[in-house]
């Protein structure tokens, strides 16, 4: 049979000319494993830039807070009490504000290390992180994933790190 006078079928394409199921199954199980490397990567890298956000609206927040203070000579009573006080953190939580200085009530509230020694001495200012809860001292499993202000603003981050 001469190639020219081969017929093609209504589809357009020649006979034999689809993929096998092995080929096909080769191909979605290197489509699987891509998925399977990239779809954690893609995870960490929008983890990584929620806690930036974070540090950012910190450190932003801070700069208010230390205006306010300038202003009135006293830290504010909440943190709703400064332009963008009322901004949520990158998880859809409220950033946790606490006055330290001069104010008796916050005294054995605050924000602490390991050693339970505080982290700030004038004011707290943190994001309760991903999984939204917290507790006062960093060290445990729940205030792990907490993005921080410590050291009287010269450390931000995550409260893992400090």
């Amino acid at each position: 049979m001469n190639p020219s006078n081969a017929q093609v079928p209504p589809h357009g394409w020649p006979e034999g000319a689809g993929f096998s199921l092995v080929e096909l199954l080769i191909a979605g199980t290197i489509v699987g494993a891509l998925i399977a490397i990239a779809v954690p990567w893609y995870e960490a890298y929008r983890e990584q830039a929620r806690i930036s956000t974070a540090i950012g609206d910190l450190r932003t927040l801070d700069n208010q807070l230390r205006s306010f203070r300038m202003s009135n000579d006293s830290w504010p009573p909440a943190l709703n009490a400064v332009p963008q006080g009322k901004m949520l953190d990158p998880w859809g939580n409220n950033y946790q504000y606490l006055a330290i200085e001069d104010n008796v009530k916050a005294k054995g509230n605050e924000r602490a290390d390991k050693n339970l020694v505080p982290i700030n001495s004038d004011f707290d200012l943190y994001s309760n992180g991903k999984d939204g809860v917290t507790s006062r001292q960093l060290t445990s499993q729940n205030a792990r994933d907490d993005v921080v202000r410590a050291n009287d603003g010269r450390y931000y981050g995550l409260a893992s790190n400090y």
